[in-house]
């Protein structure tokens, strides 16, 4: 079983004040933190409806969320964000009084399935949250053209070798030994910094960690679920209903910026704090995930 440590709980939960008898959203179900905190402090009155495309997940969660004792009555749907709208009508429901988005890869897709999302293991690259969907990482680099594969890897990696990258997938694969796991992968990317200006990679993170966020990004949809999911929250929050977006990269968070000020200047939601909450030292120092965070909330008016 893998550790789940929910990111920012107890800033979330300020920001989404689950209520007495509300009906919130968990839109990233996950293996059920957040989702178990907002069932307690919500009641027996309330309701919660929660989501994820990973169903090996939801199985999980909904085994956590069913042993809480005076809860509240939970959903959980296999459903994307862009398929909030059709989950909501399905139950019957047509507003909302709150919404979390807690984005990216969770630990557990990266050490407790096999599907090649880490580049410290040796599975096949596959990075699909959800494992109905066609397109996995492999079919993205055996398929995708060299400009193609340039263009993902700098525009949702913002890898600055994104062209040298690419060459070397293309050639591998023309060469007829093509990139088949997340260890190969990362050893092309670290081959790309090392022969790059000053003959080495002096960065804080490992060379493959964006090549590896821009495939699973591609694969997953991951940027234009995120926008739809955010107009979903615009049009189903009740007046007063809170939004809370977790984002772990600065793709993600500048989509969440951008949206929420936009809203603002319409008149729809108020902003909660001008900049995002970023995790304590402490929460950084008992889980090391949480220290690129960036936690936003608006609410509704």
């Amino acid at each position: 079983m893998i550790a789940h440590l929910p990111v920012m709980l107890r800033e979330v939960m300020e920001i989404l004040e689950p209520g007495r008898g509300g009906v919130y959203v968990d839109a990233t179900v996950g293996l059920g933190g957040h989702s178990r905190e907002m069932l307690r402090r919500m009641g027996p009155q309330g309701s919660l409806v929660g989501i994820d495309r990973d169903e090996e997940a939801l199985k999980m969660a909904q085994a956590a969320l069913a042993s809480e004792k005076g809860k509240a009555a939970f959903e959980l749907r296999h459903a994307r964000f862009s398929e909030l709208d059709s989950v909501l009508d399905g139950l019957g429901i047509n507003n909302i009084d709150g919404i979390l988005f807690d984005l990216g890869v969770s630990m557990f897709q990266l050490k407790g399935t096999d599907r090649g999302f880490s580049f410290n293991s040796d599975e096949p690259l596959d990075m699909r949250m959800d494992k109905s969907f066609p397109l996995t990482a492999r079919d993205v680099l055996d398929t995708y053209s060299e400009a193609d594969l340039r263009r993902i890897f700098g525009e949702y990696g913002e890898e600055r070798y994104a062209g040298r990258i690419a060459r070397q997938v293309v050639f591998l694969r023309r060469k007829g030994t093509p990139v088949r796991t997340g260890r190969e992968l990362a050893r092309v990317a670290l081959s790309a910094y090392h022969h790059g200006a000053g003959g080495g990679s002096r960065e804080k993170i490992h060379p493959a960690t964006r090549i590896f966020q821009a495939l699973r990004i591609e694969v997953n949809r991951e940027l234009d679920e995120l926008k739809a999911g955010l107009d979903f929250s615009m049009r189903r929050l009740s007046k007063g209903g809170r939004i809370a977006v977790i984002a772990y990269h600065s793709l993600e968070d500048r989509i969440v910026k951008h949206f929420l000020k936009g809203a603002a200047a319409e008149g729809k939601c108020l902003l909660l704090s001008k900049k995002p909450v970023r995790p304590d030292l402490r929460e950084i120092r008992e889980n090391p995930a949480a220290r690129s965070a960036k936690l936003r909330g608006a609410e509704r008016l």
